[in-house]
């Protein structure tokens, strides 16, 4: 028999979901084990939010089967309901209830207990969120992070094994970005498995450990982002070398190393497209210092993470 920590702490089956004129969510089948923070990244349109309403037992959909710690979402939305933590994209906050008196009312509502153990597990969460100063300010004054951050508390009250934010990065300056990946590093640390969604890859690739990419419905490629870079085909590299004594033309050997696509004179430097591996890259350098080449510097540049994102929807618009 398995021991519970095998158990993924989401596992979706062959998940459907039809719209009348449209598939948005194709047979997707996913595992993430516990203690993950996990991106779901894709363009507008790809299928994100409507499987995280799946997940969050807001939407029944038109098959599979989803299970979020041992528990069918499907066939048991109260026990679901008490796992998961589940925070939509641009959450509203009322504007005649201070910081405290939101996750009060709805730490009652969770039933986490009387007034005082109520209130002391409010002011837990906001600690957690770094917003414990912030406890009697109105919630309308707060700004975009600083409400960002508040609703993850509220979606944290009860302890969910499982938080599903929907786009929580949304918006946020670089600061209130970091702030929220250290809360959610926190978190996993802690044991929570946190599904985090984003049509930005560069936010997730800050947050996750690891990550999926969906295009209009379709899972295309799921682990690190390096993994996810070579499934995705995009695991190409430019490398520039800048030799201490200007060449005029790149040796032959250079050419038909390993891994070398092209090779060119480029303002005095050496340009390559190169489709190896790192240890093939390790390998080129090592042979041109052991041929003699001197070499002031030796840098490399990948596909940024958007470059990636926005070929994914190119390609999706033209299938």
């Amino acid at each position: 028999m398995s021991s519970s920590h095998e158990i993924p702490a989401i596992d979706i089956r062959d998940l459907r979901v039809d719209y009348e004129h449209f598939t948005a969510v194709h047979d997707l089948t996913l595992k993430v084990p516990a203690g993950e923070v996990f991106g779901l990244v894709g363009p507008n349109g790809a299928g994100k939010t409507s499987t995280f309403k799946v997940l969050a037992s807001l939407m029944q959909p038109t098959y599979g089967e989803v299970i979020l710690s041992g528990v069918d979402v499907l066939e048991d939305k109260e026990a679901a309901r008490r796992v998961i933590g589940y925070m939509p994209d641009l959450a509203p906050v009322p504007r005649d209830l201070k910081c405290g008196e939101f996750l009060r009312f709805y730490a009652r509502a969770h039933g986490l207990g009387n007034a005082k153990q109520c209130a002391e597990r409010a002011d837990e969460c906001l600690e957690e969120v770094a917003l414990t100063d912030h406890k009697n300010h109105w919630c309308h004054k707060l700004s975009r992070g600083q409400t960002q951050r508040l609703v993850l508390a509220k979606t944290m009250l009860h302890s969910p094994k499982v938080l599903i934010l929907d786009e929580p990065a949304s918006g946020l300056d670089p600061l209130a970005r970091r702030e929220l990946r250290s809360t959610l590093r926190k978190l996993a640390s802690q044991g929570a498995t946190i599904f985090i969604s984003s049509h930005i890859l560069t936010e997730l690739a800050e947050m996750c450990t690891s990550i999926c990419v969906m295009s209009r419905g379709k899972l295309l490629a799921s682990g690190t982002v390096d993994q996810v870079r070579q499934q995705l085909g995009d695991d190409s590299r430019s490398i520039t070398v800048v030799p201490l004594h200007v060449l005029t033309t790149v040796p032959d050997w250079i050419r038909q190393f390993d891994g070398v696509a092209d090779a060119r004179i480029d303002s005095g430097s050496i340009s390559l497209d190169f489709l190896g591996d790192d240890e093939a890259q390790a390998n080129l350098l090592e042979e041109m210092l052991r041929r003699g080449l001197r070499v002031r510097s030796f840098t490399e540049k990948r596909s940024s993470y958007e470059e990636i994102l926005i070929g994914v929807a190119e390609r999706s618009r033209l299938s």
